[in-house]
């Protein structure tokens, strides 16, 4: 579905949803998702808290090995180069891991620091184990930062704080045969550093490192009154971003359908990274 830049939105009355969903993780998460007669899993490595969705119990070892490789991999770089961590700022860097280089390369197009990309890239490297085990349903919620290929439709819902959209609204997801990032930052829910004040922005890319990076990018500058943010948005990479600031929201580029919805809070996902 293609929206105007700066397409505003209106769900009217919200009485009547339906709920959807079923979990058992109350932690926090800015973006949540539904699915049905799937193997749910929690992980839990260090900082990294996700939730893992597949078919089969293979596909859930194989994501926990993409995780826990990449995560390694980080670590130990930043064993080495403390400042990669640290910094706020692009750091263009060249390394021999593959997720650093994702890393660093989405925080310089986002201008922001690579950590910044950091729950977006573990993700995406998760699932892409996934897919070398064979899954066909691989999805990975790493706190609000999801990696996923899917041959269904799956309907990924939006936790935005106190807004009075939050938990009301979903993204009704087509199959998808490569891995799509959908990413959120919220200036207003969890503990990552925001310099903002939006309640969620959410970010598409077939790059969930570069989805993540311009999640925390356009949170920290976007207000109701400036949004010139966007006009620096790579649209060949990103496909469509979705903002919500209290009870005023807006879409740019292409999105899902965005439909209403009874998000269950006890479908929740977090950890710093």
């Amino acid at each position: 579905m293609r929206h105007a830049s700066g397409e505003s939105w209106d769900f009217g009355d919200k009485k009547g949803d339906e709920p959807f969903g079923s979990g058992n993780h109350p932690i926090f998460s800015s973006i949540r998702v539904h699915t049905v007669s799937m193997i749910r899993r929690r992980f839990h490595f260090r900082e990294t808290i996700a939730t893992i969705i597949a078919e089969e119990e293979e596909h859930i070892h194989a994501a926990r090995r993409g995780m826990i490789k990449a995560r390694r991999e980080i670590e130990h770089h930043i064993s080495l180069d403390p400042f990669f961590k640290a910094t706020l700022e692009p750091y263009p860097i060249q390394s021999e891991s593959r997720v650093v280089n994702r890393m660093a390369a989405a925080g310089l197009s986002a201008s922001v620091g690579p950590m910044a990309a950091v729950a977006g890239a573990i993700a995406w490297s998760g699932v892409e184990c996934m897919m070398r085990a064979g899954a066909g349903m691989a999805l990975i919620d790493n706190g609000g930062d999801i990696a996923l290929c899917s041959d269904r439709v799956l309907h990924v819902g939006i936790h935005a704080g106190a807004s009075p959209y939050s938990d009301r609204l979903a993204f009704e997801v087509p199959p998808q045969e490569e891995i799509l990032g959908i990413c959120t930052s919220s200036a207003t829910v969890g503990p990552s550093l925001s310099f903002g004040s939006a309640d969620a922005v959410t970010v598409f890319s077939r790059n969930p490192a570069l989805a993540d990076a311009w999640a925390t990018s356009i949170c920290n500058s976007i207000t109701q009154d400036d949004a010139c943010i966007i006009d620096n948005v790579p649209w060949q990479e990103i496909e469509g971003i979705f903002v919500i600031i209290g009870d005023w929201s807006r879409s740019f580029g292409s999105l899902p359908p965005v439909v209403k919805a009874h998000v269950s809070s006890d479908l929740v996902t977090g950890g710093p990274w």
